[in-house]
């Protein structure tokens, strides 16, 4: 049995979090979940992650800024970490401004769990 692989989670409703842990449990994915970008860049220092699961809008540090830090850390395999985009506030974006700042893929708020999962899978078979 190969190890589970380990997603972090960047989101600051416990709704959210409480249904995309679901989501990804029953896939067999271990989740940690960051209530802000400041603890996403905590968690990423003390353990290591498959992929990021990143909301634009949170408090303290937002997801684009984290982002844009995780994409600038010296850790080779950190700094490039597959990192997805959530939000509710597509209309201030293209997909290419969500590449320039560092994200892999953008998944839409109200949030379709078949999309994440789906996304999910693509980034970590």
């Amino acid at each position: 049995m190969s190890k589970a692989k380990k997603i972090l989670v960047g989101e600051d409703s416990s709704i959210i979090i409480n249904l995309t842990k679901s989501v990804l449990a029953f896939e067999n994915y271990e989740m940690k979940a960051a209530r802000n970008g400041k603890q996403v860049l905590e968690f990423l220092e003390k353990e290591d992650f498959d992929l990021i699961l990143m909301d634009i809008s949170m408090p303290v540090l937002d997801g684009v800024e984290c982002t844009k830090m995780i994409r600038n850390l010296q850790d080779p395999i950190k700094s490039k970490l597959p990192i997805i985009a959530i939000s509710g506030n597509i209309n201030n974006y293209t997909m290419d401004d969500f590449r320039k700042i560092g994200f892999d893929e953008f998944i839409q708020k109200p949030l379709d769990f078949d999309k994440v999962l789906a996304t999910v899978k693509k980034y970590l078979s």
